[in-house]
């Protein structure tokens, strides 16, 4: 018997911002510690892989750095002054701020504010329920997924696809914006799967040679915001070589022939000019998806997080149907099966006491929000009461300086819920002690997959640390709303209506069967019987203002950005942030193997193994700017500068710059993150976050 089968083995799910939502099994060497942390064999997705950050989850939980002890600001804000507060004075603080900013400016003044620090469904999703029985400012969750799930929606029209387990049956598998090594590695175990047992091709498009591409049989290269004109030109040839599925496209498409007279000028060497690939790359392309028609188009989030983000994603989905392959096993596009859960929170959200005319609040827009900018506000009072979880907006948000100015405002009042001291906790008034995943019940939805996976208290918080779901259900009490519905369940009772609802049984029966699988069957999820739009087609001529969409805007914020120039078919259109004469770089923020986000930041292996904060620059760039590896490197734009050190590397193209990772603002020299480099301003139609269309000029440091 091996050392790992003699261990008491607890079952879990991964909480983090990650498509894979990974079953775990996890070490239990008491009643309070954790040992490795491993993927679960059993699970079909996860594959008994997992990656190598969250194996090593005790380095968090056991972290000596972990916040313990409620604290209350004891100095001016930011300077790192505390005093050491009991639960039940920093509550009543808290509770006493926010009903004096309520009086002075109304309800809509406090902003509770959340994000994917965690995904269990009770422990971040809890915080509305505060929301709507105190009419507190409503939160437009913006800053993930929008670009990409309006790009999809405006093609298939419903949030699902092929099995992601079909990658292991597929004969090519396209994996475009996504570093699946780093974000999500299980997309990999079921690539190489389908590579060994059946000879297929791994493909690879991204804007720099990163740890997937090392991985691809062939690996496309091209300049950021750029993917648009490279599927225009694959479907060009396709038209053009009659690879094209024309009974397909007649049956199951809304406009062929449109399409097709669309694509004439949209040659490979059209494409070539805008992208930076050569045109034999692009016929290649083209040439190996329009000749295997089981070819699994896996589309990530990153490439759809320009301000051209939703027309790419368009786009590159768009390909599938015109070859077709949409109809075969281990064939057609897949981007995220978060539509095929349907749960019902109302309950959690408290949705029924929802006011329609609460004004919402866009966290991609923290920065001016929280400066006062009237167009960010809608209309309504200053947000002078914020109650933060589950995210880090000093760290992650654009527009860093604006969001740390507001942030600074004497008049703003900021409760923030963490495990960590983290850039945002720094300038807070009161800082709360939180649970981690292993030490508190919830349950999880696996975008990436097709699970619903239970994550069970396994062991003790250490003394002081209280779950989300408890500072909300205390505040409720303290502000008055503990008798409104859904207050005064346990995480367990939550747990139970939502499964009961979806007639998936209950917190103990989930707890017994660890995770259920709700993959649509083939007709389904292949849009065998219609795609999701009313007319059953998949949709080439995307509308761009009138498409339903997962995270699209409430009616009261309207539509985003410069929506008359979407174009109508599949296209390239600058709305990104072009390279210019001042500003001659394109910059991307791409994601750190060993961090995720602002998580992992503060453990030792992962710091260790990053090293520190980096620019990826081409030789030929650096020789031009007289730089040289390692040399100090000042990054800036018209939102301000931040230095790092040059990192060469000739797997990306002349012209485009990359900055791994979100490190701490504390790691870089000045104090300031790579985010004050990245944008606020909403893209259209729907808005989201550009963090990585950026123009930047260059120059060594002082």
């Amino acid at each position: 018997m091996n050392q790992h089968a003699k261990l008491r083995i607890g079952h879990s799910a991964c909480p983090h911002d990650c498509p894979s939502t990974c079953a775990l099994e996890v070490e239990l060497l008491d009643g309070n510690r954790i040992g490795r942390v491993h993927g679960a064999k059993a699970n079909t997705y996860t594959s008994g892989v997992v990656c190598a950050k969250v194996a090593r989850y005790a380095d968090r939980v056991h972290h000596p750095d972990r916040l313990l002890k409620p604290m209350v600001r004891a100095g001016a804000k930011g300077d790192g002054i505390w005093k050491e507060s009991s639960w039940e004075a920093a509550l009543d603080l808290v509770a006493e701020k926010f009903i004096a900013a309520e009086e002075k400016y109304g309800s809509e003044t406090v902003w509770p504010y959340y994000y994917a620090g965690t995904m269990g469904l009770v422990q971040r999703d809890g915080i509305d329920r505060l929301r709507h029985a105190k009419k507190y400012s409503g939160f437009f969750g913006s800053i993930c997924t929008n670009l990409a799930w309006t790009g999809w929606m405006m093609g298939a029209g419903a949030l699902r696809g092929p099995d992601p387990r079909e990658m292991a049956k597929s004969d090519c598998v396209v994996i475009w914006g996504t570093n699946a090594v780093v974000t999500q590695v299980n997309v990999m175990t079921h690539a190489i799967k389908a590579r060994k047992e059946r000879g297929a091709k791994i493909v690879v498009i991204d804007v720099y040679e990163n740890a997937t591409m090392k991985q691809a049989d062939m690996g496309l290269v091209l300049k950021p915001g750029t993917d648009g004109a490279l599927a225009c030109a694959v479907m060009h040839v396709l038209f053009r070589e009659g690879m094209a599925d024309r009974a397909y496209l007649e049956k199951y498409t809304d406009d062929p022939k449109g399409l097709e007279a669309h694509l004439e000028t949209r040659t490979p060497q059209w494409a070539a000019a805008i992208t930076g690939l050569t045109v034999a790359e692009i016929e290649a392309f083209a040439c190996l998806v329009g000749t295997t028609k089981k070819t699994y188009f896996r589309l990530g989030y990153g490439f759809a997080r320009q301000r051209n983000g939703s027309v790419n994603m368009h786009a590159a989905s768009c390909i599938a149907a015109v070859t077709g392959a949409w109809q075969y096993e281990g064939g057609g596009a897949f981007h995220s099966n978060s539509g095929i859960f349907k749960l019902n929170q109302d309950v959690l959200e408290g949705t029924a006491m929802r006011d329609p005319s609460i004004r919402y609040l866009d966290q991609s827009r923290t920065g001016p929000v929280l400066t006062g900018a009237a167009d960010a506000l809608y209309g309504g009072p200053p947000v002078t009461a914020m109650l933060i979880q589950n995210t880090n907006p000093a760290n992650v948000a654009p527009e860093q300086r604006l969001v740390k100015q507001g942030f600074l405002r004497d008049d703003l009042f900021t409760c923030v819920h963490e495990q960590f001291m983290t850039d945002t906790a720094k300038l807070a008034d009161v800082v709360l002690p939180a649970t981690m995943f292993l030490e508190h019940d919830d349950v999880y939805k696996g975008g990436g997959n097709q699970h619903i996976t239970l994550g069970p208290k396994l062991i003790e918080p250490p003394e002081g640390p209280r779950t989300n779901h408890f500072v909300i259900e205390q505040l409720a009490e303290r502000l008055g709303v503990a008798d409104r519905p859904g207050f005064g369940l346990t995480e367990q009772q939550h747990i139970d209506i939502i499964l009961g609802k979806r007639g998936l049984g209950s917190f103990a029966s989930l707890k017994e069967d660890k995770w259920v699988d709700l993959q649509p069957d083939f007709e389904a999820a292949h849009f065998v019987n219609g795609f999701g739009h009313a007319d059953k087609k998949f949709h080439f001529r995307a509308n761009w203002s009138g498409q339903a969409a997962p995270n699209r805007p409430p009616k009261s914020m309207g539509l985003f950005g410069p929506v008359a120039e979407l174009p109508e078919f599949p296209d390239h259109v600058d709305l990104i942030e072009v390279a210019d004469a001042e500003h001659p770089f394109r910059l991307t923020t791409s994601p750190a193997r060993n961090f995720l986000n602002s998580t992992f930041s503060e453990t030792p292996v992962s710091k260790a193994k990053e090293g520190r904060p980096e620019l990826l620059l081409h030789p030929d760039d650096a020789t031009a700017l007289g730089l040289g590896d390692g040399d100090r490197i000042e990054v800036g734009n018209r939102r301000g500068e931040v230095v790092l050190h040059a990192k060469l590397f000739d797997g990306l193209k002349r012209g485009v710059v990359i900055a791994e990772g979100i490190w701490p603002n504390s790691a870089h020299e000045r104090g300031e993150g790579i985010n004050v480099l990245t944008g606020a301003d909403a893209p259209a139609p729907y808005g989201g976050a550009a963090f990585h269309d950026n123009k930047v000029w260059l120059r060594p440091a002082d």
